[in-house]
């Protein structure tokens, strides 16, 4: 609501403009600042609270990103959202660099196309990485070898895997990658005045910065344009706190990878005696052959096993749970564990 001025206020500015104290040119030129540009022929199709829904969504797509490519890359990623804009659809691709990584792609149930695409930058960065190297991004412009090409497909897919949980509070959707292209002129999913909503996450691997652009055509969007409002998606949060929503955040911390790993036994050496091991050596541990061995699952010890072999792979057989008496304050109790659920 805008201030209102009561009477002295007034006669202090009406006293200000006939003194000289205040120019009314400046108030103009203060005023002209606030106006922009609006472009009639091209109006914004979403409105200011549907865009803002929309940087939620992909605010959480940037959280699941860093998850994902950190642990695929082994290396320090970050995404945050950069911005989000509305623009035709020639614009955007005259925007693009030439090549880039385009990865084109569809979101059923929503009817339509859209674009994933990756900065040479970020592109190179991510395949050296893969390739065994630090995460450098090469210094010279060129196109992708096949190889590249195969690599950059499954990198895509990565990143296509992190949009349903992104997006699943307005709706459920199944990204899929169709084709992957290197020069943004071939690359025609509506006609060049439509407009399509572009979203530029800022993205840093290992020490090279880049943008991952995603441009969803308006059409695309428009069934569910009605959804994206700030109230629907907080309602649909509240809603889900049901038993359904509970059972899927069990299966997907089913999901969790966790390192198990058995430990034989312990022993201590001397610097003078380790320096002195050769091939062929026999370190006496502190435990008997036919003892059993301690199961660690991450740093904590949980179950009790004999190692033996498994076909031709070493393994190890579990027997029950860990036997000494312990406390973990926060320990959550394990269920129906069998012999033989964990093999090493």
């Amino acid at each position: 609501m805008a201030d209102v001025l009561d009477q002295k206020e007034i006669d202090s500015l009406l006293s200000s403009l006939t003194s000289g104290e205040v120019d009314t040119e400046d108030i103009k030129n203060q005023e002209e600042e606030k106006i922009s540009n609006y472009d009639f022929r091209r109006p914004n199709k979403l409105s200011k609270e549907q865009m803002r829904t929309l940087k939620m969504i992909y605010e959480n797509l940037a959280r699941i990103l860093t998850t994902i490519l950190s642990t695929k890359l082994r290396t320090v990623v970050d995404f945050e959202v950069a911005s989000i804009e509305q623009l035709a659809y020639d614009e955007f691709v005259r925007s693009l660099p030439d090549p880039t990584v385009l990865g084109i792609g569809d979101m059923p149930p929503l009817e339509g196309k859209f674009i994933f695409e990756i900065n040479p930058d970020i592109a190179f960065t991510i395949i050296d990485r893969l390739f065994g190297g630090m995460g450098k991004p090469i210094s010279e412009k060129r196109t992708y070898t096949e190889i590249e090409k195969v690599v950059l497909k499954k990198v895509l897919k990565w990143f296509f895997s992190g949009l349903p949980e992104a997006w699943e509070n307005v709706i459920e959707i199944n990204p899929e990658l169709e084709e992957i292209e290197s020069n943004p002129q071939f690359t025609q999913i509506v006609p060049s005045n439509d407009m399509i909503i572009v979203i530029s996450l800022l993205s840093e691997i290992a020490s090279t910065e880049g943008l991952v652009n995603i441009g969803i055509p308006y059409i695309v969007l428009e069934p569910i344009v009605d959804n994206l409002k700030a109230q629907q998606w907080f309602a649909k949060t509240r809603e889900e706190q049901t038993d359904k929503h509970l059972k899927k955040l069990k299966r997907r911390l089913k999901k969790a990878e966790l390192n198990v790993y058995a430990e034989l036994g312990n022993t201590e050496l001397s610097i003078l005696e380790l320096l002195s091991l050769e091939t062929g050596d026999v370190i006496k541990l502190d435990k008997k052959a036919e003892d059993n061995i301690q199961i660690n699952i991450e740093d904590k010890f949980k179950f009790e096993g004999i190692a033996g072999k498994l076909k031709k792979n070493r393994a190890v057989k579990i027997k029950g749970k860990k036997t000494q008496d312990y406390e973990f304050e926060d320990e959550i109790e394990e269920e129906n564990v069998k012999e033989g659920d964990l093999d090493e």
